[in-house]
């Protein structure tokens, strides 16, 4: 089948590596140059929103998925109304607004910190008085690995930061700027740890569940995932798939859909969905029986879903920045090296290591290895109980 993918970074290489064996093939949209995706398959350059560049795609595809959410709406329900189009449009509209993804999950009875819109300086006072502080101000739309959002403190630093993230240039170019807000603000979540789950819908109505996936972050941007995550019991795993399960019904989902999650006091926060194949579920492509990759396009082409096996535990190790010495990497038994082929520059995201092992010990000796040969990382956040 003919896939189109809107976006040529490392999710849509991921994507086509897996599909191309199943025998797909990929045109891709990408306004940049020499995206990481370009070596399997056709390029279409043109912007994400460009009439002429999503005709080309329509024409080329016998289905369209996305490789990030932020994909505009209208470029998905323009696509949707010529071919199928997946995970759903109305997926997209959801992940790009921080306060309708919260209100879906508040209406299925799904828990999620405390939260409250501001839509100018008179609900400063009454969101903070519905998450108490300290509280989180985020943008609604966009914002991504710890971008657009600030902790705050006190009432004084909700509202310098609603003025700082709600700013926007006034339209007549003069370089001044005046809070236009659209921002949402966030009980701060003590929590005991991130997780994450994967689910995957497929045409039919089949659906398939990944472990549950511990994960930490450094500035705002994903270091390490370990799965199945540690102290993981079939209540926890059952209750992360009963959430994702509300929300594949809820969009008529097909396709991976990512929920990020806390952990506290017992029981799973959502924070955020992402309806896309996701960073978390990087371990996938070595340590499960079938990856997140390739269900997905199992999923959106129509083909049965693999239900994943999981022998083991695994690991994941974003590569941030820069890269390491690769033959030091490759002398690491246990070591599965993913390179985007995208150019250094700092906090970008260049490539990750995956980590199997007969067990956790033997998993997380070898995460120590690879994070020692990483320059810059810093100190390493081991998985909780391994």
């Amino acid at each position: 089948m003919r896939v189109g993918v809107l976006g040529g970074g490392q999710l849509a290489r991921m994507l086509a590596l897996e599909g191309v064996p199943l025998g797909h093939s990929f045109t891709i949209l990408e306004p940049g140059t020499d995206p990481p995706a370009a070596a399997l398959g056709s390029v279409v350059a043109a912007a994400y929103d460009d009439p002429d560049g999503l005709r080309r795609v329509a024409e080329a595809s016998d289905v369209v998925t996305y490789e990030f959410e932020n994909v505009p709406a209208r470029s998905a329900a323009y696509l949707a109304s010529r071919l199928p189009a997946l995970p759903p449009p109305v997926a997209l509209e959801v992940a790009q607004d921080r306060l309708a993804e919260k209100t879906m999950f508040r209406e299925l009875g799904i828990a999620t910190p405390e939260f409250h819109p501001i839509d100018g300086p008179g609900d400063i006072e009454p969101a903070i008085a519905a998450t108490g502080l300290p509280a989180v101000i985020k943008t609604r739309t966009l914002g991504y690995d710890g971008k657009g959002q600030a902790v705050v403190r006190t009432t004084e630093e909700a509202a310098a930061a609603a003025e700082r993230l709600g700013a926007e240039p006034v339209a007549n170019g003069s370089g001044r700027y005046g809070a236009v807000y659209g921002l949402i603000a966030e009980a701060f979540v003590h929590f005991e740890r991130e997780l994450s789950v994967l689910a995957v819908a497929g045409r039919d109505g089949s659906r398939a569940f990944y472990p549950l996936t511990e994960n930490h972050h450094r500035e705002g941007i994903l270091r390490t995932s370990y799965a199945p995550a540690p102290r993981l019991n079939g209540a926890l795993q059952a209750a992360g798939e009963r959430l994702a399960g509300l929300v594949l019904d809820r969009l008529g989902y097909v396709g991976v859909l990512a929920i990020e999650l806390f952990e506290a006091e017992g029981r799973l926060l959502a924070n955020e969905i992402a309806p896309r194949v996701h960073n978390s579920g990087h371990w996938t492509l070595d340590g499960a029986s079938t990856s997140q990759f390739e269900n997905h396009i199992r999923a959106v082409t129509g083909m049965p879903l693999a239900p994943p096996r999981v022998a083991g535990p695994s690991a994941m190790v974003n590569l941030i920045g820069e890269v390491p010495d690769v033959n030091a990497l490759a002398a690491i038994p246990g070591a599965h090296i993913h390179l985007y082929h995208k150019t250094p520059r700092p906090g970008r995201k260049l490539g990750h290591v995956n980590v199997t092992g007969d067990c956790e010990e033997a998993v997380m000796e070898t995460v120590e290895r690879v994070w020692a040969l990483l320059p810059g990382a810093g100190e390493l956040t081991r998985a909780t109980a391994w």
